[in-house]
């Protein structure tokens, strides 16, 4: 681990001293990393609230965590609904005891 960390550090001390040297040119290279990733294709995503009927427009994560949700209370309700659950009878008589 320390020596993968000291390694690191002496690959960037590198980097930089070579990039001082390098030709004036070399600095115009874009490097934009994972900046490209904010460039839209296609129709602007919104808020869910904002258009609650058309799902397609929302934010992804806006329909991951709505549909999750409906799942977890369809599950849950499913689970309510055919467990059966103690009876209010039992209830009594166990409290009695």
């Amino acid at each position: 681990m320390a020596t993968t960390l000291a390694a690191r550090q002496a690959a960037n001390i590198l980097r930089l001293s070579s990039s001082r040297s390098a030709p004036q040119a070399a600095s115009l290279i874009p490097r934009r990393g994972l900046a490209g990733a904010a460039d839209h294709h296609g129709p602007a995503k919104v808020d869910f609230w904002k258009d609650p009927m058309s799902p397609s427009r929302w934010k992804e994560e806006h329909f991951v965590i709505i549909s999750l949700t409906g799942w977890g209370l369809a599950i849950f309700g499913g689970y309510k609904a055919f467990s059966g659950g103690k009876k209010k009878d039992e209830k009594k008589a166990e409290a009695v005891n």
